[in-house]
């Protein structure tokens, strides 16, 4: 029988909206849901609706309204603080339904007139990048330039309660269910902003319901290859990885898990539902030894074809479809039958507790049903969604977007990308404007999955990518020369991606509170640089910019290196105030209107830059057994980065009831600086501290500041208010002071004071060498240029574009150019600290 999370979903909505928000007439009628979000309807018949659809949820937001109505000749004028509103109260027309939306500075769109394409909108996402070679056309999201956008929720199927669906019980209690068609209704939200992008999204999600928090080990690294492993081969491939010291969290098996080349009376080999067991002989055993190396499983499964008469599952799926199993008949796949689900999902459930954690529903056979508007991969993503929470597990879904609304069934694949650099580049940017439709959790496939070409150095900078992306996930096809195993490539890419894969794996504490915000606020993981500063056109310049988390900004290189300073660049705009780059320390800063420059990094490493005052929660990374850990740690590491700051750091015991029903534990960590030094305070664990361990090792990293003079003496710890012991180090490259203090009791206050820190000045002199150590130039050309920066420092770059001539002798031999890259290297270090110089 099917799980009771469908009825305890539906009784989770708020359908109607409030009688004081609606006004109406006899074919029209319209809610204002805030004073910005206007419900639009017209109906021929005057019947109206105020069931939940497949896309909206609640229409009672619980937002004050602060709305002027005017009747005006069987038309109405609805005037807020955000927008007015024009209706004559006909058939929806251009001449007669406008909104003017308010406070949308320099834009000269900002009226809507019905049936206006958009012109400002910032796009949303795409149902899938399969054989994506590049960018693709993206779906319009909420938020727009000229303040307005329009969601239409005509067609959508509404969700309703139905004892019976075509005559059969349906024993979910409600089902998607098409909606009277007529040409002239109408069903539209006019989302009316302005620019206030975060408000937008956060009220999108207020109406079509929250994005649900996805378990914490879907936040490190997933392994998966369309590839034919056998049992012991896979086994050994994850023992190869702990032995060299690459973490993952998520072991996802591609889809010859199952018999994929049945009698060809079958049918393709594609769907299945029948262990291979000449390549697992021992499933169980296979996977309880997955889960005892620490990682979740998931299985890929095609449910197009239905389920047939060769699989395992067949006769008791045939018996619950009231199909007699000697007569072979399939059991054809229709989501649109709560039999056929009824019984797919009770199979589903039963494949499950063999150890499958949860499952990649991999469809991609287009959008019709037996019923008129349901799109197969809405249902199943729905159903799948709600049915995997049963027996409290924690409900997670691995599939395709199926349109606005998919948020709530978290994750997304985006499918089968070629190998290229021009892949690459459109990911980060297609993974942020996903959030300008609510869709945050996109998993793409790190590497690229087929076709291109090999380039160890695309590798490495798509694996960079991925740790500053939602879900990290590496895929490939079974071409021989696609795995994406680190020992497949030389040094220094080999060593670049494992250090990218441990550095997401540390990163899950600081992954996994923003997980938290994601559910609770509404705002990704991944945001464009535009939602915090709409007026600035350079927020909107550089598409592969975006904020991770709160802390965070990244700009992942996309393109080849450049071979003259053997550096990648990136293009970039900081926001007005200090920055520090996450890696090496060395601090940005950016004046009134923020900041364009262009970053350059070697392969070891991606533009990342910490706000003034970031705190990055993060954990050791173990060996052995601890490799693949997503305990709460016992030793959390936190990076820290010059100026006042606050991050509330969010943990709980992974029961998905308890997480559910909000409890957390809560650890705040602040830090204050002033002219005499710094001070860190790591306050008690509030609400369910017995989740996290007793006693904690903590080790704080400030990077960016200067090395103490006596640590011994300038760097205090107490506990509870009693001094305690601290262990301190200095990390000259990365401007980095390190304090550990063990055994620290969770329910005490921790305070750290480090008299005379300060932030290191540039060392633009060593970084400069370096830069023209690597610089495929004339030597002359990098000794003159390097005595003219140590002479000079920022006023030597107007001189290195003049070394560009003959110093005599042979003028083939003894020339002294210094190539454009290295120079942009070289201004990069050099003005770092410059402020709004461009």
């Amino acid at each position: 029988m099917t799980y009771d999370a469908f009825r305890g979903f539906a009784d989770t909505l708020h359908p109607m909206a409030p009688a004081d928000q609606i006004v109406q007439g006899g074919h029209w009628r319209i809610s204002v849901l805030t004073d910005s979000l206007i419900r639009l309807e017209w109906s021929a018949d005057g019947e109206f609706e105020d069931r939940p659809t497949q896309t909206v949820l609640n229409r009672a937001l619980g937002r004050e309204i602060h709305a002027r109505i005017t009747r005006l000749d069987g038309g109405v004028r609805i005037d807020t603080p955000a927008l007015r509103l024009e209706y004559d109260g006909k058939p929806f027309s251009k001449e007669g339904l406008s909104v003017i939306v308010k406070g949308v500075p320099g834009s000269q769109f900002n009226t809507w007139h019905y049936g206006d394409e958009p012109k400002g909108n910032l796009k949303g996402t795409a149902k899938t990048l399969d054989e994506a070679d590049g960018a693709i056309p993206l779906g319009d999201g909420v938020l727009s330039r000229d303040g307005w956008a329009v969601l239409d929720d005509t067609d959508d199927n509404v969700i309703a309660e139905r004892a019976q669906v075509n005559g059969v019980d349906n024993p979910f209690g409600t089902w998607p269910t098409a909606r009277v068609r007529d040409a002239d209704r109408r069903d539209l939200y006019f989302f009316g902003y302005g620019l206030r992008f975060t408000e937008a999204v956060e009220d999108f999600h207020r109406l079509t319901g929250p994005t649900p928090l996805i378990p914490r080990f879907a936040l490190g690294n997933w392994w998966s290859r369309f590839y034919r492993y056998g049992q012991r081969e896979y086994l050994d491939l994850m023992d190869r990885f702990a032995a060299e010291g690459i973490p993952f969290t998520v072991s996802v098996i591609d889809m010859d898990w199952h018999i994929t080349d049945p009698d060809p009376k079958y049918g393709s080999g594609w769907t299945g539902y029948s262990w291979n067991t000449d390549l697992f002989p021992d499933r169980r055993g296979f996977l309880r030894e997955l889960h005892g190396r620490g990682l979740h499983v998931t299985l890929n499964e095609h449910p197009r074809d239905g389920i047939r008469a060769f699989e395992d599952e067949y006769p008791q799926v045939a018996r619950d479809m009231r199909i007699d199993p000697a007569s072979g008949d399939p059991v054809e796949f229709d989501p649109s039958s709560p039999r056929f689900m009824d019984a797919y999902l009770t199979m589903m459930e039963r494949l499950s507790r063999d150890g499958v954690d949860f499952w990649w529903v991999d469809w991609q056979q287009g959008g019709v049903t037996r019923q008129r508007g349901l799109d197969p991969l809405w249902m199943l993503n729905h159903s799948r969604y709600l049915d995997s929470g049963r027996d409290g597990h924690w409900p997670l879904t691995f599939s395709r977007y199926a349109g606005p609304g998919s948020h709530r069934y978290p994750i997304g694949f985006s499918g089968d990308t070629v190998m290229t650099w021009e892949s690459l580049d459109f990911q980060p940017r297609f993974t942020a404007t996903a959030s300008n439709i609510g869709y945050g959790w996109w998993s793409h496939d790190i590497g690229g999955h087929m076709l291109g070409y090999r380039d160890d150095e695309l590798e490495a900078r798509w694996y960079q990518y991925g740790v500053f992306s939602p879900i990290n996930r590496l895929h490939s096809s079974s071409s021989p020369f696609s795995g994406k195993e680190p020992w497949n490539f030389p040094e220094p890419v080999r060593s670049a991606m494992v250090r990218s894969l441990r550095l997401r794996q540390a990163l899950i504490p600081y992954l996994y509170t923003m997980n938290h915000r994601a559910a609770r606020d509404g705002r990704p993981l991944v945001e464009p640089m535009y939602w915090q500063h709409p007026q600035q056109d350079a927020a909107y310049w550089y598409p592969n910019e975006y904020r991770f988390g709160t802390e965070l900004v990244a700009a992942p290189i996309t393109r080849r290196n450049d071979p003259e300073s053997r550096r990648g660049r990136a293009d970039l705009w900081l926001p007005q105030g200090e920055w520090f780059d996450f890696f090496d320390g060395r601090r940005y800063t950016a004046g009134s209107g923020g900041r364009r420059l262009s970053v350059w990094r070697t392969i070891d490493a991606t533009p990342v830059f910490a706000k003034a005052g970031a705190i990055i929660p993060m954990q050791e990374v173990g060996d052995g057994p601890a490799l693949n850990t997503i305990a709460n740690p016992r030793h959390m590491q936190v990076l820290a980065f010059p100026g006042d700051g606050t991050f509330t750091l969010i943990e709980d015991d992974g029961v998905w009831a308890h997480v559910r029903d909000g409890r957390c534990a809560r650890t705040v960590i602040s830090q204050q600086w002033d002219r005499r030094g710094m001070r860190l305070i790591v306050e008690p664990a509030s609400g369910e501290a017995g989740c996290v361990p007793r006693l904690r090792d903590w080790t704080f990293t400030i990077r960016g500041v200067a090395p103490l003079k006596d640590p011994g003496k300038d760097v205090h710890a107490s506990i509870g208010g009693v001094g305690h012991a601290c262990v301190t180090g200095y990390d000259d490259h990365a401007l980095s002071l390190s304090i550990t203090a063990h055994d620290v009791p969770v329910d005490q206050t921790m305070e750290l004071s480090v008299e005379g820190a300060c932030v290191a000045d540039s060392p633009f002199v060593e970084d400069c060498r370096r830069i023209l150590l690597d610089a495929q130039m004339p030597n002359v050309g990098k000794d003159l240029a390097f005595d003219a920066i140590r002479r000079g420092g920022a006023g030597a770059l107007a001189s290195l574009h003049a070394l560009d001539v003959q110093t005599g002798g042979a003028p083939s031999i003894v020339t002294s150019h210094v190539p454009q890259p290295v120079i942009s290297a070289l201004a990069e270090v050099l003005l770092r600290d410059a402020g709004s110089v461009d």
